[in-house]
């Protein structure tokens, strides 16, 4: 298990430190060990299930899980810069593991609430590897706003019970752990809700891009615990959407960077009339502009994952900013090499239609580009 320095570790992302860098090359070389291309292909066709080899190497022999948990909750202490590095690595790998629904979204929520108890109870497990978590944003709508939560709870006996139904909940059908905004008197309050405790049905949707388990959930009267102050749920879920969208940055950052390292090697063996295509003009072109959004993109999601490590004022706006355009230059370089490699490149057999998928999901996942760059709008006052 790596040992937090202080005086190295609180740098900001857009500094790279030797122990960052050392953690990047021990996830790098755990994916590619673990979780190649066939092992990614091998979970296409299901619906529900992660993987869990891939994910116990991750959790008991780095500690991924437990990286930005704090130590009293049985973490390592770290902070967000360590899981965005983690996070970009996955994304360069399309790891089938539950990284981002349970170690960004569930832990940053039960994280924000300031829930003593909710933390200790919860998160040893998260840290542990053993409990999966998720975080059920949307009803039967794509707007992440309060109005739009319709799913109620009512007070029980013995607390609260949830009636409603939420859709396109990352890792829904394989979450322990759900943690769920609901409508109460005092407004949206956010409940945690084990699945196997009754009244929950997990309904695993079939998506576009098949290396990212999406569920609806339906929940009858389900037993639920509430997380936090009552009324206050809608203020964490707005503070877990901006790590949601630096955590997810990260992640395509990671994807378009394989992906331009990908073509710019086939760029170099291809031949088309005697010479390699990566000496035409127009390819040149194209990887020098995708190479530009890359590295933009880059530093857009650095910062944004900085200013969640920090805490920073202005988390809000760089999340939007990096979810907005990291968006759009992980689906313009996909598309640009799936261009490049030809025929080849829109068949089954060949990844780069697999990291398309994955760029054209993420564009909606967390909210659209539309509606960040609305969001980024209303932030700086235009």
């Amino acid at each position: 298990m790596l040992s937090p320095d202080d005086s190295e570790w609180g740098q900001s992302m857009l500094t790279p430190t030797p122990e960052r860098e050392e953690l990047r090359a021990v996830v790098r070389d755990l994916l590619a060990t673990h979780s190649p291309e066939a092992a990614v292909r091998s979970f296409l066709d299901a619906r529900q299930g992660f993987d869990t080899a891939t994910w116990k190497v991750m959790t008991d022999q780095v500690g991924i899980a437990a990286l930005a948990i704090p130590e009293e909750y049985g973490g390592a202490g770290f902070g967000f810069g360590e899981l965005a590095v983690v996070m970009e690595e996955s994304g360069r790998a399309l790891a089938c593991v539950p990284l981002l629904s349970t170690c960004v979204l569930a832990t940053g929520a039960l994280l924000i609430s300031g829930d003593e108890s909710a933390a200790r109870t919860y998160l040893p497990g998260i840290a542990e590897g053993t409990t999966i978590a998720t975080v059920a944003l949307l009803d039967d709508t794509d707007s992440l706003t309060a109005d739009a939560v319709h799913t109620r709870a009512q007070r029980s006996a013995d607390g609260f019970t949830i009636t409603g139904t939420k859709t396109f909940v990352i890792d829904g059908a394989d979450a322990h752990l759900l943690l769920v905004p609901a409508r109460t008197d005092a407004g949206v309050a956010l409940f945690a809700v084990e699945s196997q405790a009754g009244g929950v049905h997990a309904e695993p949707l079939a998506t576009l891009d098949q290396t990212r388990n999406l569920a609806t959930l339906t929940f009858d009267d389900a037993p639920a615990t509430l997380v936090g102050t009552d009324g206050d749920g809608w203020s964490y879920i707005e503070a877990v959407l901006d790590l949601g969208a630096a955590g997810l940055a990260a992640e395509q950052v990671g994807a378009a960077a394989r992906v331009l390292e990908t073509t710019v090697d086939y760029a170099k063996v291809r031949e088309q009339f005697g010479r390699p295509i990566g000496s035409f003009q127009a390819i040149k072109h194209k990887l020098a502009d995708m190479l530009v959004e890359l590295e933009s993109a880059r530093s857009a999601a650095y910062y944004a994952c900085g200013a969640a490590e920090s805490g920073a004022d202005d988390l809000p706006l760089a999340a939007s900013i990096a979810k907005a355009y990291c968006s759009d230059a992980f689906y313009h370089i996909a598309a640009e090499s799936i261009q490049i490699h030809g025929g080849i490149g829109f068949t089954w057999e060949h990844p780069a239609h697999l990291y398309f998928k994955r760029a054209r999901s993420s564009q909606t996942l967390l909210g659209s580009t539309g509606h960040h760059r609305e969001r980024v709008a209303q932030l700086a006052g235009l």
